[in-house]
């Protein structure tokens, strides 16, 4: 695994690596360097780059220049050559501008650091699709060791995002191509997960036009044999007293199932934000 120094605090964006919030260390100052010296990062999470976005950079380029400094790092063995660890769409966009030379901002890099500030400025400046931000996400994990939670403070998203993010890989490969490519939102996606015929379902609600909650509806019915959810015990005063005691601590709608001796508590949400607030919460307890 490579040396654990990520910088705390990245989901700030590269400020924190660049900016007036960089280790002291290194070289800072931007310089001019050679388009044809920068390599592409083999880090990349972005696999597809949409022509219309990189028509309208290219086109700003040529008027006004780069305006931001790429971030790169020296290649071993190779003099003059630099990896994009951030600004591969700048350097595209250079190149198709007929720009000989680049402003970058040299630093020494480990491999977790390259891949996480690539995540980072993909993530928070141009969205990545929500298939190639999984397997960003998933590589960190596999690669570099990476907890849910530690994703989560070094790219300024929340831990139940990057959790739902990943499990859009759990997706048959065609089902996921209509994710990439922009044809099923990936929360109309979550709903195929673990369904044997999702590829059919994806297209169904695809040339349906279907929302979010219209796919949930479709996902119930398709499932046989689902038993009916047991009905909370609201009749009981005592429960339903207890309901609105903990839905006053939680700020959430909460159910107790009551089934004898054991039973149920549900606590409701209907955002990920609300989901965040209650994990938050219950921290404190």
């Amino acid at each position: 695994m490579a040396e654990d120094v990520r910088p705390r605090g990245l989901g700030r964006g590269l400020s924190a690596l660049i900016g007036e919030d960089a280790p002291r260390s290194g070289n800072r100052a931007p310089r001019q360097v050679p388009t044809a010296f920068l390599r592409p990062n083999k880090f990349q999470p972005r696999k597809t780059f949409v022509d219309d976005d990189l028509n309208d950079l290219i086109t700003s380029v040529k008027d006004k220049g780069i305006l931001q400094p790429l971030l790169v790092r020296p290649i071993a063995g190779e003099p003059n050559a630099y990896e994009i660890v951030a600004g591969e769409r700048r350097w595209r966009a250079a190149q198709a501008a007929k720009l000989h030379e680049v402003p970058v901002i040299v630093r020494e890099l480990t491999d977790g650091q390259a891949l996480e500030f690539a995540i980072i400025e993909n993530v928070q400046r141009s969205d990545l699709n929500a298939i190639e931000e999984g397997l960003a996400y998933q590589e960190l994990m596999d690669r570099f060791s990476y907890t849910q939670d530690q994703m989560a403070d070094a790219v300024g998203k929340s831990r139940p995002h990057i959790a739902n993010t990943i499990r859009l890989l759990k997706l048959p490969e065609s089902v996921r191509v209509l994710v990439r490519d922009g044809k099923l939102a990936p929360s109309a996606a979550r709903t195929l997960i673990g369904d044997p015929d999702a590829e059919a379902r994806a297209l169904e609600i695809v040339a349906g036009g279907l929302n979010v909650r219209q796919a949930e509806q479709r996902s119930k019915e398709k499932k046989p044999g689902k038993k009916a959810a047991a009905k909370p015990a609201a009749e009981d005063p005592n429960i339903k007293e207890l309901e609105v005691s903990l839905a006053n601590i939680l700020g959430l709608k909460v159910q107790i199932v009551d089934k004898g001796e054991a039973g149920e508590v549900r606590i409701l949400y209907k955002t990920l934000e609300q989901l965040d607030d209650l994990i938050l919460r219950l921290k404190k307890y």
